[in-house]
């Protein structure tokens, strides 16, 4: 037995079901022992969206996704969309191959420092030099994905190292990190306030029927962030809705009241706080890098709210009277985009939304009620175009069921290329194409804070049914609101492309 292996032999023992990727000369090892495995390979047409889809697949399973690709033109694609997965802490393992020892990171052929390329946009990074080192590095990455989900992890795994024979197995034996020297402090905060608040983010998902419990119990609001939408229900009372920028009025309002701020899994990045007030915030995250505030915990959301006590309190009514709704404008009108999206979202309101960067993700944020979490699936942090349909198909693949990709015309060139992917897998995959033939942000933001005019933000796209029709999928064209409602009242199945001619919109911007 080699390396290769013995590598595609734990991560069986692991439970890993898929791997997505493209096959390539160093990595080659690997998918030979791959081929004789009970593991899916997803075969992709770009290493970019191999890596989007195993974000997605993280996202939405209990298994963890991975991706690979061979080295340096193959690693390097896989680089932007790890960089999303790592700017939203997404546990997923991403291999790479590279050239033998003698010949990595010395300037030949398809040789890069691939550890180097890596180290910012992943948690670990790991580059074995015999295969002792790539046992160790699979089964601690692993470990750390499954038991300290910070985020991505890489491992960049040599040629001759994966063909060799030369190494010793072994039991793990790891220990998460923790610090709860705050712990104490925070529950005398915890038991003073008056007006205690929780905002989840997506660490606290795997704890959202205990959270839900508590926040009943004891009466305190909650809010979340994008990636833990849907964590309790957002037509549950007990949830305030969207925190941050783009934020519901009433969370708006309780991040102002509050005199105890609880974040639970949250980075707490600038577009959930503008600022912080140190005295009233407690941060828990198993990631101490990311820890802010006065009473900063270091560890596991289940264990922290096991942990602490809580009293009731009696503030929320106040905050119920406000009214939660945003008005949005233009929603009858044809063909605006945000007419289009409301009707997109009331009829799939129990599927799985991915979305992409664009205006249509503001109008889908508005008008999107999230009831369940994982259920809107967006890189918040990075907003990488080109997101949508490859996560689309990582989801489908996760879960088996319908999934619906809202895209603009910009984000769906970006990967439109996975149009093969999705027909070779056969999946229920609804993809909108809302074209206004242009980047519509860009241009907004051109004209609003550059007074200036459009300047290369028109696209002179190509006629997206008969793209569709060469991948061997069905494709619609809409051009009417009325031809859309009634399109929506058919059992629409997947592969599926939907064009929606849409006029162009500014999005609302933030108060």
């Amino acid at each position: 037995m080699n390396v290769a292996e013995r590598l595609v032999e734990i991560l069986e023992e692991n439970g890993i079901t898929h791997i997505f990727g493209i096959p390539g000369e160093q990595i080659m090892p690997m998918y030979k022992a791959l081929a004789d495995s009970d593991i899916t390979h997803v075969l992709t047409r770009h290493e970019q969206a191999a890596a989007h889809a195993a974000d997605a697949f993280t996202r939405t399973s209990d298994t963890i996704g991975v991706c690979m690709a061979t080295a340096a033109p193959g690693a390097l694609n896989l680089v932007m969309a790890t960089a999303a997965a790592y700017k939203d802490n997404i546990p997923m393992l991403i291999l790479t191959g590279d050239n033998d020892l003698d010949k990595r990171d010395k300037n030949m052929f398809q040789s890069l420092p691939l550890r180097e390329v890596f180290a910012n946009v992943t948690y670990e990074n790991y580059s074995p030099l015999n295969g002792t080192e790539a046992i160790y590095a699979l089964k601690a990455a692993l470990y750390g994905l499954k038991n300290n989900p910070k985020g991505p992890i890489h491992i960049n795994l040599s040629r001759d190292v994966l063909l060799s024979e030369d190494f010793q197995d072994f039991d793990l034996c790891y220990l998460c990190e923790s610090d709860m020297s705050s712990l104490e402090s925070a529950q005398e905060l915890i038991m003073k306030a008056e007006k205690p608040l929780f905002v989840l983010g997506a660490g606290a998902i795997p704890q959202a029927e205990n959270i839900k419990m508590l926040a009943e119990m004891y009466q305190i609001p909650v809010t979340t962030t994008y990636n833990a939408r849907g964590i309790i229900a957002e037509d549950e009372p007990i949830n305030l809705g969207l925190v941050g920028i783009r934020g519901t009025p009433r969370a708006r309002k309780a991040i102002e009241e509050s005199d105890c701020i609880i974040v639970l899994g949250s980075i707490a990045s600038e577009r959930t706080f503008t600022e912080i007030d140190e005295d009233r915030f407690i941060h828990v995250n198993i990631n101490k890098d990311v820890l802010k505030g006065k009473y900063q915990i270091q560890g596991d959301v289940e264990e922290v709210i096991m942990t602490l006590e809580f009293k009731k309190v009696d503030w929320i009514d106040e905050l119920l009277a406000i009214d939660n709704e945003i008005t949005v404008e233009g929603v009858d009108d044809e063909m605006k985009p945000q007419a289009a999206i409301k009707r997109i979202l009331e009829c799939f309101d129990d599927n799985i939304i991915v979305a992409d960067a664009g205006s249509h993700t503001t109008w889908t944020t508005l008008f999107y009620d999230a009831k369940k979490p994982n259920h809107f699936l967006f890189p918040a942090a990075t907003a990488p175009m080109g997101y949508s349909l490859p996560a689309g198909i990582g989801a489908s693949i996760a879960t088996g069921e319908k999934i619906i990709v809202i895209n603009g015309d910009g984000d769906f060139q970006m990967n439109l290329q996975e149009l093969a992917t999705l027909r070779q897998n056969n999946l229920d995959v609804i993809v909108f194409i809302l074209n206004n033939s242009e980047y519509g942000i860009i241009r907004q933001w051109q004209e609003d804070f550059y007074d200036m005019e459009a300047y290369q933000t028109d696209l002179a796209n190509p006629d997206f049914l008969k793209l569709a029709s060469s991948y061997g999928i069905d494709a619609v064209r809409i051009t009417t609101l009325f031809d859309l409602e009634y399109f929506l009242e058919k059992d629409l199945k997947g592969p599926l492309v939907v064009e929606i001619k849409v006029d162009k919109e500014n999005i609302p911007l933030p108060e």
